[in-house]
């Protein structure tokens, strides 16, 4: 792949706006396994801009063996020289000249594909948002070819605002529900999909002529919080989405685990009724066949007797049976509390099983603060072990798809950086 350069191609670029970094802050001296050329350039682009002798600091690792691997990485043009602005000078230990990623040397994009729309975000290698771009579609599962058809669409409409041509783009990241296999690049279920087993990263690299990498949405969102959100800076943390169905991503050591087969974290569908309700996956008494958005739908056609709604989107009246509980509706708000309940129940369990620094429940159906009331987290205080230590926190994020987006798009940058700072490495050993 041809790399993008900048205008000026001197060997220190000016300082033109500040660079907050982006992937995970890992402590200094805790990251032993990987390879140590991949480990100073991970650095510099968490740290945004850093120094020579603060990477040798934290790497532990001689002023020497820095120079040489950055010397690499800027002839690869994968890193640059960055001029630290003039007021910066004065400031006591600030380096006149820093490391900074090479924003322009690759270009990636990241979708979401979920039910109700199609999201995309381009990013520049140093993470930063060049160009979004969101397509309605009408929900339910569509064919393989359909799907296709929508990501060229969307693709070649976002690469337009980005004034950029598809060639131009490294990879792209995917972010899918169901069950996904990433290594693989397949799709063994999933409720945008009316097939099973789709090898889908092949079948779109093929139809776009650009790599495509594809995962399952929740470790998307779990990548977004690694790179850009409040996971930056944790070690283990979880993240828990509810949307059209129940996902979670889980980040143990700074690092997405998927589990041995890469189908691993499925919380929605871990069982909390035998023989209870069916789920869209097709067995019953899955977590999401109570607190999903079809659960909470089918809760209300029953008790609320609105047969004659079975018509409206899931969203119409998903929003209205909030304003019905909003407005004092004793039903509909025993609909939220019995969804938060099992909840709770789910919640718990994460904490029992993973113990993690932070809880983030993430997605559209945040919205709706009743599942998510003051009794529901108590509850989960009183279904997790009591040890006597502080409780786990949760947080609330309630994003919009786009966040899923660059959490696909993180898939694609990781991919590619490791791609070519692995290239490097065999380059040198020859």
């Amino acid at each position: 792949m041809k790399r993008l350069t900048s205008k000026s191609e001197d060997s220190t670029a000016e300082m033109t706006h500040a660079r907050p970094g982006v992937g995970p802050l890992i402590p200094p001296l805790s990251d032993n396994l990987r390879p140590i050329r991949l480990q100073v350039f991970e650095r510099i682009r968490a740290a945004g801009l850093i120094a020579r002798v603060q990477l040798a600091k934290e790497l532990n690792i001689s002023p020497a063996t820095v120079t040489t691997i950055t010397a690499d990485l800027i002839d690869s043009g994968l890193i640059e020289e960055v001029a630290a602005s003039r007021d910066a000078e004065v400031v006591r230990g600030r380096p006149a000249v820093a490391l900074g990623v090479r924003e322009r040397a690759h270009l990636v994009a990241g979708m979401k594909l979920s039910d109700r729309e199609h999201t995309v975000v381009i990013v520049d290698f140093a993470g930063n948002r060049i160009a979004d771009d969101v397509i309605p579609r009408m929900p339910g599962p569509i064919s393989v070819s359909d799907l296709l058809q929508a990501v060229e669409t969307l693709l070649d409409s976002v690469c337009a605002k980005a004034e950029i041509a598809r060639s131009d783009l490294s990879a792209i990241g995917l972010g899918v529900p169901g069950f996904v296999d990433s290594a693989q690049g397949l799709v063994i279920w999933s409720s945008v999909l009316n097939e099973r087993d789709v090898r889908l990263a092949s079948a779109i690299s093929a139809k776009l002529g650009v790599q495509a990498y594809v995962d399952n949405d929740a470790n998307t969102v779990a990548l977004a919080e690694l790179w850009f959100g409040s996971g930056r800076g944790l070690s283990d943390f979880a993240v828990v989405t509810i949307e059209h169905g129940l996902g979670m991503g889980l980040v143990m050591n700074h690092r997405l685990f998927r589990g041995s087969q890469g189908l691993g974290m499925e919380l929605g569908h871990t069982k909390v009724q035998l023989d209870g309700a069916l789920c869209r996956c097709g067995q019953r008494g899955c977590l999401e066949a109570y607190v999903a958005d079809y659960a909470l739908a089918r809760e209300a056609a029953t008790a609320l007797n609105w047969g004659h709604k079975e018509g409206q989107s899931l969203s119409v009246l998903l929003e209205g049976l909030f304003d019905h509980a909003k407005a004092g509706n004793a039903t509909a708000r025993s609909i939220f509390r019995r969804a938060g309940r099992y909840l709770a129940v789910g919640l718990s369990n994460v904490i029992n099983l993973f113990d993690p620094e932070l809880i983030i429940l993430s997605g559209e159906r945040m919205r709706y603060d009743y599942l998510y009331a003051a009794e529901t987290l108590a509850e989960i205080e009183n279904l997790a072990i009591v040890t006597g230590r502080k409780r786990v926190p949760i947080e609330i994020h309630a994003w919009g798809d786009m966040l899923w987006a660059h959490g696909a798009a993180a898939l694609a940058l990781s991919i590619v950086s490791e791609n070519q700072v692995s290239a490097l490495r065999e380059i040198a050993a020859q």
